[in-house]
C-alpha cells in the first residue's frame, strides 16, 4: 500500500487533465471535474488503461489490471473527477481496491 503525501492528489489532478488535454486534444481549462470523457470528450476505456500505466510507473504501484477491473465495473468512473477519485484509491489500496465496497 503507497504512503499518500500532502499534494499527491494535485499530482494526480494535473496528471489527469494534462494527459485527456493531449489526448483529447482540448484545452486544459475546458476540463472540469465534470467532464465526461465519452461523451463530452470521445475518449474511451483504453485511456483509462493509459493513465493507469503512468500511474503504476509513477508511484511504483503493485496493482493488477484484473483486480482494477473488478473494481471498475462496480464503480464506473465516466467523469474526470471520478477517474482522480479512483487514481486516488488504487494509489492508497493497490490491489486490496477489489475488497473496497
Amino acid at each position: 500500500m503507497a504512503n499518500i503525501e500532502i499534494g499527491i492528489r494535485d499530482e494526480v489532478r494535473n496528471v489527469v487533465y494534462e494527459f485527456f488535454s493531449e489526448e483529447c486534444e482540448v484545452p486544459r481549462n475546458e476540463l472540469s471535474n465534470t467532464t465526461n470523457v465519452i461523451k463530452d470528450l470521445e475518449g474511451d476505456s483504453l485511456m483509462f488503461l493509459e493513465l493507469l500505466e503512468i500511474f503504476k510507473k509513477k508511484y511504483k504501484l503493485n496493482v493488477e489490471l484484473k483486480t482494477v477491473g473488478k473494481y471498475v465495473v462496480k464503480h464506473p468512473a465516466e467523469t474526470i473527477g471520478a477517474i482522480i477519485d479512483m487514481t486516488m484509491l488504487i494509489i492508497e489500496h493497490e490491489n486490496n481496491i477489489a475488497n473496497l465496497d
